[in-house]
């Protein structure tokens, strides 16, 4: 069964992130880890834009408890891409971030995949606690149905 590769029509917000020399590996592409890189930097910018993530005002933080990509074509030094976010599910105490990486001019992704974030208790980072009303009302500007 063919691999469905997204394309930028299905994401709903869209950063540009500059490729460095350093992200390239030995066979001149952008290593493999690098992606979750550009996965953290697009959810952790959404965040800051929407005043979420600022973790010191409040005893609610988020942590990540699942992470996944995959890698459909190569991107090079220097490419610039962009990379869009979409949010594919948001549950009780969790919210699924899906991620695509687009190079310039290419309308599929040369990658994509997800972050699970788990809402938690600052205090003791493991205990579990529903996602507020404030943030889930941000977070539904990005779900996708």
């Amino acid at each position: 069964m063919p691999k469905h590769i997204p394309t930028r029509a299905e994401y709903r917000r869209f950063i540009t992130i500059p490729t460095r020399w350093a992200d390239q590996d030995a066979l001149q592409h952008v290593n493999n880890a690098t992606y979750y890189s550009y996965f953290d930097t697009a959810i952790g910018a959404f965040l800051a834009g929407t005043g979420l993530m600022d973790d010191l005002s409040t005893d609610i933080t988020a942590v990540a408890a699942e992470t996944m990509c995959r890698y459909h074509s190569p991107a090079y030094f220097p490419d610039v891409l962009s990379v869009g976010l979409r949010v594919g599910h948001i549950g009780t105490t969790s919210v699924r971030y899906e991620i695509g990486v687009f190079r310039e001019g290419e309308d599929t992704a040369c990658a994509d995949g997800h972050f699970v974030h788990v809402h938690v208790e600052q205090k003791n980072m493991t205990k579990t606690t529903p996602i507020p009303d404030s943030i889930r009302k941000i977070l539904e500007t990005l779900l996708v149905r």
